[in-house]
């Protein structure tokens, strides 16, 4: 019988871990999304349980994790903290799964850690880059900064828009979506406001060619084009890189790849 998920909360140099955890076994670290926290993974985590010893944490900035000042959020910053947590707790991650931006550490931690992660289960990692993807991040940088001009003009003249075609189902995404972004700040200054140079010697294109860790890519059998594009390019740059389709959308991705994870994980847990 499995434990209820337990609570922690660990100090480290750069703030507090908010830390969640079930089960006994193999440690198997879960990194949540860009929009999200460690929540995500409870229906996994309860699932893997009985199997693996899972740790979750919210990364710095996210949930209920310390902030940090603005200027210091970077993947390497998250990874040296999420070293340091993993140290405190006498525990080493034999196995990692990770959703985009987590995904991006991840394979970061791999990269640093080469002979520590076993194998390593991702979805539409965050950190690359290609000529189609380019544009992608161009709305949300103006959407997510504290006086948008564009934003105001969309509201101010909403009914004009409206009137002339557009659906108010579109007026309402740009609003939720605003809000989501002022919401997670951390998420914002990782992905899209740091200096290019800055975010190009984090980015993964150069670095996935050297990722020893053998890399199960999950790739929804609905999915959208700058999703298939980014796995397609993770699993062309990384040695080790293989895609499992799984059936669904890209939104029930993890409770639909529940078998697909334990079949790859217990290849290297025997």
């Amino acid at each position: 019988m499995v434990r209820p998920i337990r609570s922690v909360r660990v100090r480290v140099s750069q703030g507090t871990f908010f830390w969640r955890e079930i089960g006994h076994g193999p440690t198997l670290l879960m990194l949540h999304g860009s929009w999200s926290s460690s929540d995500q993974w409870v229906p996994l985590m309860e699932a893997l349980g009985r199997q693996f010893h899972c740790v979750a944490p919210d990364l710095l900035g996210f949930g209920e994790s310390s902030t940090l000042p603005l200027k210091t959020y970077s993947i390497e910053t998250e990874v040296n903290a999420l070293t340091e947590c993993l140290k405190q707790l006498r525990t080493s991650p034999q196995f990692i799964v990770a959703d985009s931006l987590g995904a991006w550490v991840a394979i970061r931690y791999c990269l640093k850690h080469p002979h520590q992660v076993k194998q390593l289960v991702i979805a539409t990692p965050e950190g690359l880059t290609h000529p189609q993807l380019k544009q992608y991040w161009q709305p949300y940088r103006w959407l997510a900064r504290a006086w948008a001009p564009r934003y105001w003009i969309i509201q101010t003249f909403a009914p004009l828009i409206i009137r002339f075609g557009q659906q108010k189902t579109w007026l309402r995404q740009i609003k939720a979506r605003r809000q989501q972004l002022r919401q997670n700040t951390a998420a914002c200054r990782l992905l899209f406001q740091r200096q290019r140079t800055v975010l190009q010697a984090e980015g993964l294109n150069e670095a996935l060619p050297q990722l020893s860790t053998p890399m199960l890519i999950l790739q929804p059998a609905i999915a959208s084009h700058r999703t298939t594009l980014i796995n397609a390019l993770v699993h062309q740059l990384a040695p080790e890189a293989y895609i499992q389709i799984v059936p669904g959308t890209e939104t029930g991705l993890w409770h639909q790849a529940v078998d697909d994870i334990q079949t790859w994980l217990k290849q290297s847990s025997i």
